[in-house]
């Protein structure tokens, strides 16, 4: 069963767009790149080509005669000639381009032809990817998938869109949840945070019905990321990649979550590792989160590189990557203690993350004063707090009330308990994260 995924709309946009260029998906493996695209062709084309550089070896000589359409359609009917090229009702699919990087110099022959219509996509392709980028500039469309969001998960559980968007609806009026609603999507969430949102983990549990066998998908595809990381890093201290990649979940139980290279390794150097830092994040396994030198506008161009947190993009890898009995403990809500935050703010990354929001956090040096997360609108700053209790939110109640931070006017905090505001301050159930980019959209109106 295929099971709808946010790309569905873009890609038919996409195609419905007469000038539209060939399409690059980038992301991680195993998040449904290939199945989504595959759904699409299938639906509208009558001729689907598709060619996987990593399965089939095959193809990896259809540039042999140039970059030219006529040559390369030439050699892929030569390998394989029951495919049919016809002009408006072709799609050719290159899956795996990370393998023959070459393919994206064709790109801009096929815009100019027009004749068929190209997607390409590739497991690994962020560590290939500049190469890519130089072979077809102003020739490709760019579009980043991710793992299944919460909302995703939603519609592979039956719910409509209408109930779905009774979550933006109660964060806009500021109206609480009822408790049948907040308890439903309360667990809904829960079962979320475990699972994640890597297809074939939340197939099988909706097939089943239950948990049964999850981790063991789930372990097995951070394997499969260290089995990239021997493969794919290229001049680079393998071990030291993969050290960093297994040390995150770690470093996020800490109370100082700024990532530390000397709880790697007694004496390591940032130099020794920022390289393997920029590799896992192009490979699409670790997101990183920016520490600003102060909170005010604008974002990008006010971080300290040198101080970042580091999360993993799929919160479901995250818990399995803990104890085994991590998931039923974190589904109970026991045994979690200071992990409980870390798993919480690590959702809040990745919803942001799939939303397309930056992340940025803030630590003022010798003082207590920090925030987990910024976000913007046009005009404000608005620091936002993940609680895994009711303690005060101090840091938060500073900044909307000091004078020196006239960006801020507002807060929002994120926790265990109902829609409400008081003090400036806007409280929302942490489900309530992957509608944060709507919401400020729309609170601004």
């Amino acid at each position: 069963m295929y099971y709808r995924r946010k790309i569905d709309d873009y890609l038919n946009s996409w195609k419905a767009d007469p000038a539209h260029k060939p399409l690059i998906v980038k992301g991680a493996r195993q998040i449904g790149k290939t199945e989504s695209i595959m759904h699409f062709a299938n639906d509208n084309y009558e001729n689907v080509i598709y060619i996987n550089f990593v399965l089939e070896k095959k193809y990896m000589q259809i540039l042999a005669d140039g970059y030219d359409v006529e040559s390369v359609i030439k050699n892929i009917s030569l390998v394989n000639p029951s495919f049919k090229f016809v002009p408006g009702k072709t799609i050719i699919l290159f899956d795996e381009i990370q393998e023959n990087p070459d393919v994206a110099t064709t790109l801009k022959a096929f815009k100019i032809d027009g004749k068929y219509d190209v997607i390409c996509s590739g497991s690994m392709l962020g560590i290939n990817y500049k190469k890519i980028h130089s072979n077809s500039v102003g020739a490709k469309t760019d579009y980043e998938m991710y793992s299944m969001d919460f909302e995703e998960f939603l519609w592979a559980k039956g719910y409509s869109q209408e109930q779905i968007d009774s979550i933006l609806h109660h964060m806009l009026e500021n109206k609480p949840f009822n408790e049948n609603e907040l308890s439903i999507f309360k667990r809904l969430f829960l079962d979320y945070c475990v699972l994640g949102g890597m297809p074939d983990v939340v197939k099988l549990y909706i097939e089943t019905g239950t948990f049964s066998g999850t981790l063991d998908v789930q372990e097995q595809i951070r394997l499969d990321y260290e089995e990239d990381v021997r493969k794919y890093a290229e001049g680079l201290d393998q071990t030291k990649i993969i050290s960093v990649y297994r040390s995150v979940p770690a470093q996020l139980a800490k109370e100082n979550k700024k990532f530390q290279f000397n709880k790697i390794e007694k004496n390591a150097r940032s130099r020794e590792y920022t390289g393997c830092i920029e590799w896992l994040i192009d490979a699409g396994v670790i997101t990183e989160c920016n520490c600003l030198q102060f909170p005010e506008l604008p974002l990008k161009g006010n971080i300290e590189e040198s101080k970042y947190k580091l999360y993993y993009p799929d919160t479901g890898l995250l818990v399995s990557a803990l104890d085994e009995e991590a998931q039923e403990d974190l589904r109970v809500n026991k045994n979690l203690g200071v992990y409980k935050g870390a798993l919480y703010e690590n959702f809040v990354a990745e919803a942001f993350v799939k939303q397309g929001l930056g992340l940025y956090y803030y630590k003022k040096d010798n003082s207590t004063l920090e925030e987990d997360f910024f976000v913007r609108t046009q005009n404000d700053l608005i620091p936002v707090e993940v609680k895994s209790n009711n303690d005060k939110s101090r840091s938060l109640s500073s900044m909307i009330k000091n004078e020196n931070y006239s960006d801020i006017s507002y807060g929002i905090k994120l926790g265990d308990f109902n829609v409400g505001h008081a003090n400036d301050i806007y409280t929302f159930p942490y489900f309530c994260a992957f509608k944060m980019k709507e919401y400020l959209k729309k609170k601004d109106l």
